[in-house]
C-alpha cells in the first residue's frame, strides 16, 4: 500500500438547533465516535475502491479534485450509517480533503479543510450550513452563533446573507444512544419544506426563533454540566421540530420509547427519517427499547477527535469494501 495518504474524520450528531441554524440561529453539535477513513494516492486512472469513478454521480469527489491535474485512486471505509443524519457526507468530505492535503505535502489547516468540506457539501446538496463540516473537521463540540463565545471562536463563514460564527464548546462526559429508524430521508427536501413553510407562515418563523431560544438554554445547561436541563431542552426541541413537520411516526416512536429512561430525546439531522438521539445514563435500556421498536441502536460517546492523519494504512477489512456506499448531506 505504498504511496497512500490516509485521513479520517468523525461523524456528528446535533443535540440542539438543526434547521434553524440554516437561518443563522444557534446550534450545538457534537462529534461522534464513529468515523470515515479515506486513503488517496496518485494513479493512472481515477478509481474509487478499485472501480472507475463516475464523477457525475460523486459530487464530493468531483469538487475536491477540481484543481488536480493528475488521476487519483481512493479507498474508503465508513463506520457511519448513511442517510441517517450523522454527518456521513461531511465526514467523507473532510477525510478526502485532509488526505489530499497530505498528498500535496501541505500542513493541515482547519479553516481550509472546513471551506473544502463545506464546498463539497454544497456541490452535492446545493444548500445548508457549514455546521456539519465544522464539527467533522474540528471534532469535540462546536457551537454555532452562540452569543458570548467570541473568545473561543474558530471561524466565521457567510453565504447568501447568512452568517455562521463557529466556536469551540467544552463537552463533559455524557452517554448518548442514537436510534436509526432505517428510513432514508434526503436532506434537501426537508430543508426545502421548512423553507417554504417559513416563507408563507409567521408561525413557522416563530418556531425557528423559539428553537434558537431553546438551543441557547440547552447550551447554558451543557456548560454547567446539567444533564437534566439539557435533556429537557432536547425534548422541547424535538416538539418544535415536529411542529415544523420534519419528524415522522418512526422517529416519534423511538423518541417516545427512549424518554422514560432518558434525560431527553429528539430527532437529529434533517428529519423525515434517519436518526434520533437520547441523552441517558441507562444506555443499555434505551438501546433495548429502541431495538424492540424496530430501530437500530448505537451507544455513542461524544466529543471525539476531529479530522486527523492516519499515518499507517490498515490492512484487511478497512479498505475491503465492494463499491462505495453513497453518503448524503445532513443538516
Amino acid at each position: 500500500m505504498t504511496g497512500w495518504h490516509t485521513a479520517s474524520a468523525p461523524g456528528k450528531f446535533v443535540i440542539l438547533g438543526e434547521h434553524s441554524v440554516v437561518y443563522g440561529k444557534p446550534a450545538v453539535v457534537l462529534a461522534a465516535d464513529r468515523r470515515i477513513t479515506c486513503g488517496v494516492r496518485r494513479g493512472k486512472r481515477n478509481l474509487l475502491n478499485g472501480e472507475p469513478i463516475e464523477f457525475s454521480r460523486q459530487p464530493h469527489f468531483r469538487y475536491l479534485t477540481r484543481n488536480l491535474r493528475h488521476a487519483v485512486e481512493f479507498v474508503t471505509r465508513s463506520d457511519i450509517p448513511t442517510g441517517a443524519g450523522l454527518g456521513s457526507s461531511a465526514a467523507l468530505a473532510a477525510s478526502i480533503a485532509l488526505a489530499l492535503e497530505d498528498m500535496a505535502g501541505n500542513d493541515p489547516d482547519e479553516r481550509k479543510l472546513v471551506d473544502e468540506a463545506y464546498g463539497a457539501e454544497l456541490a452535492a446538496q446545493g444548500n445548508g450550513s457549514p455546521m456539519d463540516a465544522s464539527a467533522c473537521v474540528h471534532g469535540g463540540g462546536i457551537g454555532v452563533n452562540i452569543p458570548g463565545t467570541e473568545k473561543r471562536g474558530l471561524w466565521r463563514i457567510s453565504r447568501n446573507g447568512r452568517v455562521w460564527n463557529v466556536s469551540d464548546v467544552d463537552v463533559p462526559s455524557m452517554t448518548f444512544v442514537v436510534g436509526n429508524t432505517g428510513v432514508k430521508a434526503p436532506t434537501g427536501p426537508q430543508v426545502d419544506k421548512v423553507r417554504r413553510f417559513v416563507g408563507r407562515s409567521n408561525f413557522a418563523s416563530e418556531m425557528i426563533e423559539e428553537i434558537g431560544n431553546v438551543t441557547l438554554s440547552g447550551y447554558d445547561a451543557l456548560q454547567r454540566g446539567d444533564v437534566e436541563a439539557l435533556g429537557r431542552m432536547m425534548t422541547t426541541d424535538h416538539k418544535l421540530l415536529s411542529i415544523l413537520g420534519v419528524s415522522c411516526k418512526e422517529l416519534n416512536k423511538l423518541v417516545n420509547a427512549a424518554l422514560p429512561y432518558s434525560y431527553g430525546a429528539k430527532l437529529t439531522g434533517s428529519g423525515g427519517g434517519g436518526c434520533m438521539v437520547a441523552l441517558t445514563d441507562e444506555p443499555e435500556k434505551v438501546a433495548s427499547v429502541i431495538t424492540a421498536r424496530g430501530g437500530v441502536a448505537y451507544v455513542m460517546g461524544a466529543g471525539s477527535q476531529g479530522a486527523r492523519i492516519e499515518r499507517s494504512v490498515p490492512d484487511g477489512p478497512v479498505f475491503d469494501i465492494p463499491g462505495f456506499v453513497r453518503p448524503e448531506a445532513e443538516r
